[in-house]
């Protein structure tokens, strides 16, 4: 199991500090998403997704607001931010999905990235370096 290595409750928030959450348990999985709307939302050349149980996770201070964008894959993904400063902190409703993506930025110990897979591997930016041994899919997995 990724990200089993990261010790237990984790914490994070938004950039401001009004939004504050915890995770319970360890994640279920952590990669990096080189997806273009992963490009967008971090304004940086990837995204880190701490993919964990919708169960595991609570809010501990503020409130979020959400929108719902279309998805490369098809489908919709509900996206939740800090009202005040519009810091994204995680995407899937914890209410109606068994598990949400936490953005690994709004950790306060953010996640080793050594050895995680990287998806959407063909949207890369061409000067970002995967290492070599690291997991890579040019779409979204199965």
């Amino acid at each position: 199991m990724i990200g089993s290595e990261l010790e237990t409750p984790l914490t994070g928030g938004c950039q401001c500090g009004a939004v504050r959450y915890e995770i319970a348990d360890a994640p279920l999985d952590v990669y990096v998403c080189h997806c273009r709307e992963c490009q967008r939302q971090s304004a940086s050349a990837f995204g880190i997704s701490v993919i964990v149980r919708s169960a595991d996770l609570r809010l501990l201070s503020g409130t979020l607001k959400s929108w719902t964008r279309a998805t490369d894959s098809g489908g919709t993904l509900t996206c939740f931010f800090c009202p005040d400063r519009g810091t994204r902190v995680w995407h899937g409703d914890p209410d109606t999905e068994p598990t949400v993506s936490v953005k690994g930025g709004s950790l306060d110990a953010p996640p080793d990235l050594s050895a995680v897979a990287h998806i959407w591997a063909s949207r890369k930016l061409p000067d970002v370096v995967i290492p070599p041994d690291a997991p890579q899919f040019p779409r979204e997995p199965d």
